[in-house]
């Protein structure tokens, strides 16, 4: 027997999905308008504030770093979080309690204030490069993802079939690598996919340590925002979102979506 949908129920869904699509439909509108300035309905479509994204050396050139920054970064978080989180499930019993907490202080801590610190620090404390500054700022910032979403599947992993296979012979590290590893793989990637993202729209620590010649997409885009006021901003935007929806397309594929609510 099919149960029949209140009507005030399927009105409040209706404006849930309003309320959440809304924004989305009006920045995409905004971004194929044919107008100089940004409006909503789109006054005529076009496509010429998607060319002239890579028309301008700024935007190609911070796509360009942005990328970068954000697959360095999350590669070097993976080679200190991955073993971060095997060694606090592994032994945790040896190792102290605050340790899982100082793997998570990045989140903990306001990014203005993360940032502000980094600049002080590692900019002028150190007198570091504008590019290596960014890229320690974000592995600092992706760090935590990496080891929760790493460690939350190692908690339920069983270490005595490692064990098994340490006391028949095998290295220790080819036992990480050819038993522990391809067990937690779904969860790497998708570690990996988060932080990559979390990477690449980073406003808050980017802000503080670009500099001449070097900056990323974001703050490319508020530098943009404060000199004009046309749709390629929403154009950035889409592309932006066209990624994102591309890389979960990716991991639903690929693993599925719950993964990432491990």
């Amino acid at each position: 027997m099919t149960r029949r949908i209140h009507p005030l129920l399927a009105v409040f869904t209706a404006l849930v999905f309003l309320f959440l699509l809304g924004p989305l439909v009006i920045v995409v509108g905004a971004s194929l308008s044919d107008t100089t300035y940004l409006t909503f309905p789109p006054q005529g479509l076009s496509l010429r504030w998607f060319e002239n994204i890579f028309a301008i050396a700024a935007f190609r050139r911070t796509i360009v770093t942005s990328l970068q920054i954000a697959f360095l970064a999350t590669a070097l978080a993976l080679l200190i979080g991955v073993p971060a989180a095997y060694a606090m499930n592994r032994y945790r019993i040896a190792l102290p309690s605050w340790l899982s907490t100082l793997f998570v202080l990045p989140v903990l801590v306001p990014e203005l204030v993360l940032g502000f610190s980094l600049l002080r620090s590692l900019a002028v404390g150190l007198e570091a490069p504008i590019f290596l500054s960014l890229l320690l700022g974000h592995t600092l910032l992706v760090l935590p993802y990496i080891v929760r979403i790493v460690g939350a599947s190692l908690a339920s992993f069983d270490f005595a079939i490692e064990e098994a296979a340490i006391s028949l012979g095998t290295p220790p590290l080819k036992a990480f690598g050819t038993i522990v590893l391809p067990n937690v793989r779904p969860a790497v990637m998708a570690a990996f996919i988060l932080a990559f993202i979390t990477s690449i729209n980073d406003v808050s620590i980017s802000i503080f340590l670009t500099g001449p010649g070097i900056s990323t997409l974001p703050i490319q885009i508020l530098a943009h925002v404060e000199q004009f006021f046309d749709p390629t901003i929403a154009s950035v935007s889409v592309l932006l979102m066209a990624l994102t929806v591309a890389v979960m397309a990716v991991v639903e594929r690929t693993l599925g979506l719950t993964v990432l609510a491990k």
